[in-house]
């Protein structure tokens, strides 16, 4: 009963960052196949993330509001976020293996950190494409509310496009104020109001 946790959305400039934890079943016809989320094409993705709904012992997703990611710093969140995670799931796992370099506190079992495990380990790249198809419908809700910026397109990346759109528009409400490109734009725009 190992869970994987991944995270998408540490590096945008805008939306949460989405975190996920999977229990996989040792019967999943697709154990062995799973890889990063960032390998696999968006049509296959959504095809596994289905197959991982369906399929999974237990399965979990939570997010980073934009709040924390301000408040705490980028890290502390998507570190809070994955605990929520794991906390979420319906079958208490043995034990945690996240993606990267660094444990969250408050995990409830023994957690390692795999540095490259959305590669290498089966559960990590489950929760990579969980979270990642979560991470990327919520970006296109987004770009409804907000069409302007385009988020479907970047998903809140720095594209030359959304910081185009930034100079043009300014922040919106789903824009990290505390990540330096937005927050110098802020100051900007604040003097010019002076």
């Amino acid at each position: 009963m190992i869970a994987g946790v991944d995270e998408v959305g540490r590096g945008p400039l805008a939306g949460p960052v989405v975190t996920a934890a999977v229990i996989l079943s040792p019967d999943d016809p697709y154990y062995g196949q799973y890889q990063d989320s960032k390998k696999v094409s968006e049509k296959k993705r959504l095809r596994l993330y289905h197959h991982i709904r369906k399929h999974a012992v237990s399965y979990a997703v939570a997010q980073a509001s934009l709040e924390e990611i301000d408040e705490l710093n980028i890290l502390h969140a998507t570190m809070k976020a994955m605990t929520k995670a794991v906390l979420k799931l319906d079958v208490q796992p043995t034990s945690v293996v996240v993606d990267g370099n660094r444990v969250p506190e408050g995990m409830p079992v023994p957690t390692t950190a795999v540095i490259g495990g959305d590669d290498s380990v089966q559960e990590i790249a489950a929760a990579s494409i969980l979270a990642k198809v979560v991470r990327d419908r919520l970006m296109c809700a987004y770009d409804y509310q907000y069409p302007e910026y385009h988020f479907a397109k970047h998903k809140g990346y720095g594209t030359k496009a959304h910081m185009d759109a930034l100079k043009q528009y300014g922040a919106c409400p789903i824009h990290r104020k505390s990540f330096a490109p937005i927050a110098k734009l802020v100051k900007q725009l604040s003097l010019y109001e002076v």
